[in-house]
């Protein structure tokens, strides 16, 4: 049995190690984990710039990685503590972005400013217990290549945003939104694909 699946079975084991890694009722790693463990496991591609200001709540135990010419800017959260997080590249991640895994971002992705996207949710079906005590759950967010992405919106847990889709600033997405699409609102709706035919962008009835 591997070190891993003794780990993921011996909860007192789990709780120390977590421990070791994070300080208690934080979500960021430890300083010695980011100077010394964190950069054998994550992967981070020529060019590519993590602005100062940013959050970088990575832990070893799942992936990071960021593409070549890709950048997180200031003052955004990128959170691989219940999954991976992918970025590909050339791809911005714009200002005051959080982005907690799991989630796959790909190549030439534009993100505005003030995005949220989050994998994780939380449980809220026993009224016994507050939602922070239940059990969480996770479902990946894709956001595949060449998506413009506006300011203020939100993705939610398992939405995949296809290849050179559009979302309008404000929008929150709790469904899947299909390749070439544009899509505004809240919960967002679609309102144009493109034709390849026509070769234009052509509204949804």
């Amino acid at each position: 049995m591997s070190f891993v699946n003794t780990l993921k079975k011996n909860e007192k084991l789990k709780q120390f190690i977590h421990r070791l890694l994070i300080p208690k009722n934080q979500a960021k790693p430890r300083l010695w984990v980011k100077l010394f463990v964190n950069p054998f496991f994550h992967k981070r591609g020529k060019n590519s710039v993590v602005c100062r200001w940013t959050r970088m709540d990575v832990l070893p135990f799942n992936k990071f990685v960021l593409g070549n010419n890709s950048t997180i800017e200031d003052f955004s959260t990128i959170n691989n503590g219940v999954g991976d997080v992918i970025i590909g590249n050339n791809t911005r991640i714009g200002l005051s972005n959080v982005v907690i895994g799991p989630v796959m971002i790909g190549d030439n992705v534009m993100f505005a400013q003030n995005i949220l996207l989050s994998g994780l949710n939380h449980g809220f079906e026993n009224p016994d217990i507050a939602p922070a005590l239940q059990k969480i759950s996770t479902a990946q967010i894709t956001v595949e290549n060449d998506v413009w992405i506006g300011g203020n919106v939100s993705v939610t847990a398992g939405v995949t945003i296809g290849k050179h889709s559009v979302i309008g600033a404000g929008s929150v997405i709790t469904k899947s939104v299909p390749p070439y699409s544009v899509a505004v609102g809240n919960p967002a709706r679609v309102i144009k694909k493109y034709n390849f035919e026509s070769r234009q962008w052509e509204k949804v009835q």
